[in-house]
């Protein structure tokens, strides 16, 4: 028993100046890091002055109707350069996957897709939770290839990781999986009939 103790008390004096000597993060210390990467453009302050309005400002900068270029500038200043978009997917055998991509391949990779056949996402519901510069919402979107089309041709939720620096907000991650047969949307993540859950 005594060696016992002895071991975790070492442990605890290994770890304990190594936790000490580590630097704490700070925001500048972030913001020198996004300064060296490539250069990124500068958002709209009226697209990141707020929850309501990045969220707003990204689903909006991806939809349009066939033949229109969307705005890749706008779509990645939205971001932290470092930002991951995440989409989950499930294979004829059963097994779960996903794809990992920057702001900028997810504009290459997928952006000819939603200019050629036509792409609205809406948000029709959110949960959120936030501590402080941190946030996560959980976003339920359906998606459209017309406005107007009666009714979507796929919903799912996004999983979406939102930070602030003291000036604006960044998107840090978005994660996501499509609504499925076997996987529908939990009712606590629709928009109630009394008007709730709905951003």
């Amino acid at each position: 028993m005594r060696r016992l103790r002895t071991l975790f008390l070492l442990g605890a004096l290994a770890a304990g100046p190594l936790a000490l000597a580590m630097p704490a993060p700070s925001l500048a210390q972030g913001r020198a890091n996004v300064a060296m990467t490539e250069s990124w453009p500068e958002a709209d302050s009226d697209d990141v002055e707020s929850i309501d309005s990045i969220l707003t400002a990204l689903y909006d900068v991806i939809s349009g109707p066939a033949g229109e270029a969307r705005d890749w500038d706008r779509f990645k200043s939205l971001f932290i350069p470092e930002a991951r978009l995440i989409p989950t997917r499930r294979s004829e055998a059963g097994e779960h996957g996903y794809r990992v991509w920057s702001p900028g391949e997810y504009a290459a990779q997928a952006g000819s897709s939603l200019e050629q056949n036509g792409f609205f996402e809406l948000e029709i519901a959110r949960t959120m939770e936030r501590f402080g510069p941190v946030v996560h919402a959980f976003s339920s979107y359906e998606s459209k290839r017309n406005a107007d089309d009666p009714e979507p041709f796929a919903r799912g939720i996004n999983s979406i990781q939102l930070m602030h620096d003291g000036r604006r907000w960044y998107v840090v991650t978005i994660y996501w999986a499509g609504e499925r047969p076997d996987l529908p949307i939990p009712e606590r993540y629709l928009p109630s009939p009394n008007g709730g859950g709905a951003p």
